[in-house]
């Protein structure tokens, strides 16, 4: 492959990716605007008794109410994270083996800016998914991206790539 082919592909996977982003991004911020709409001063909507509910909160910290009114520490953090994923990300190979990692870094990159931009515009996040079966936290579209990412993330490291997959990523030269 040619050095211009390989930058065409890896502009090529930039741009899919910032597209995918943007539009899971958009899909986040959509269902917080309705959220903010339909259910911001009104009681619960049950969906499935005693099991699970859309409610809204206004979340000033992180899962379980850790880190209140910490938002310079999140932003900070989500603007760490996001450059740590696009250096990954640029370092990933082409191969269609590592499409999966590119996948998760998709919806952690776009759970992560959906969240910073709440905490910047409104200075709190939009929660609203509610499992009161199990007592869950309250949680939105992003905080799924995010979770149902980190976790295919951990399976994949763990059962999917070896040793040599990850010798190929960190040690080739750009």
């Amino acid at each position: 492959m040619t050095h211009e082919h390989q930058l065409k592909t890896k502009t090529s996977s930039y741009i899919t990716a910032g597209i995918l982003v943007m539009l899971s991004v958009l899909l986040d911020q959509w269902t917080k605007h309705l959220a903010v709409l339909h259910l911001k001063g009104q009681r619960p909507v049950i969906l499935i008794d005693q099991v699970f509910q859309l409610c809204y909160l206004e979340n000033r910290g992180a899962a379980f109410g850790l880190f209140q009114n910490q938002r310079v520490v999140f932003l900070v953090n989500t603007v760490i994270i996001l450059t740590v994923i696009l250096y990954f990300y640029g370092r990933l190979l082409g191969e269609r083996r590592f499409l999966p990692l590119r996948i998760c870094g998709i919806f952690i990159c776009a759970g992560a800016a959906g969240n910073m931009i709440d905490r910047i515009r409104l200075g709190y996040v939009v929660d609203f998914f509610y499992f009161n079966l199990i007592d869950f936290p309250i949680f939105n579209v992003a905080d799924i991206y995010v979770t149902c990412a980190v976790a295919a993330l951990a399976v994949l490291i763990l059962w999917y790539y070896k040793e040599e997959d990850f010798e190929r990523i960190f040690h080739r030269r750009n």
